[in-house]
């Protein structure tokens, strides 16, 4: 949902780099799979060992890094299919690295196993909410996309959580997961459901 009001305001800021990058000879794949092994390195080291605020710093900086190569891509005229399918992979290889190191943190560092359910839904859910989109995509639907919660809500409600818990602020990761996890279980309820009425008006 976010994608949909901010992408226009966030180009505009991140084209000019993205065109910089580009003329230095940066290609957007090699930022891609930069920014992928930055954030999920960064995410194992960190959130396991309990250092929550610089995971969330870590994190956040070297997840900006998928907006730079979009930003790149258009200024080289446009992406390739290679490179939407490397960016999906690596999305997806990203959002399982941090909440498989939340899950990690909240069972040998807090001991805290109800909680840890709620990082491993939210790590179920953000691989679902993708596979909707490219099932749909794939069987020739283009409605099973946006949505309450999509991968920028996520981070942006997970490592406000991590990163206020990180300052001591109580309870924060414990609201953070799981109204995050609230979020993802509506947007799979509604992209099948957009789906379905696609299906059914194709059919009509």
């Amino acid at each position: 949902m976010l994608n949909i009001f901010a992408r226009a305001s966030v180009s505009r800021v991140t084209d000019p780099i993205g065109a910089a990058l580009v003329r230095l000879g940066l290609t957007p794949n090699a930022m891609t799979l930069f920014g992928t092994a930055a954030t999920i390195a960064g995410a194992l080291w960190l959130f396991p060992t309990g250092h929550l605020l610089a995971g969330t710093f870590v994190v956040w900086g070297f997840a900006m890094f998928d907006l730079l190569d979009g930003s790149m891509a258009r200024a080289l005229g446009g992406g390739t299919k290679f490179g939407a399918v490397l960016d999906a992979s690596c999305d997806r290889l990203a959002d399982g690295a941090l909440f498989s190191a939340i899950v990690w943190y909240l069972l040998v560092e807090t001991d805290h196993p109800v909680l840890a359910v709620a990082a491993l839904i939210n790590l179920v859910l953000a691989q679902v909410v993708s596979y909707i989109k490219a099932r749909a995509e794939a069987s020739g639907f283009t409605s099973a996309d946006g949505g309450l919660v999509e991968r920028a809500e996520r981070l942006i409600i997970t490592l406000v959580g991590t990163g206020l818990t990180g300052l001591g602020v109580p309870y924060a990761l414990d609201v953070a997961l799981w109204l995050c996890a609230a979020g993802s279980v509506v947007t799979v309820v509604q992209r099948v459901l957009a789906v379905r009425r696609e299906a059914l008006g194709t059919a009509a």
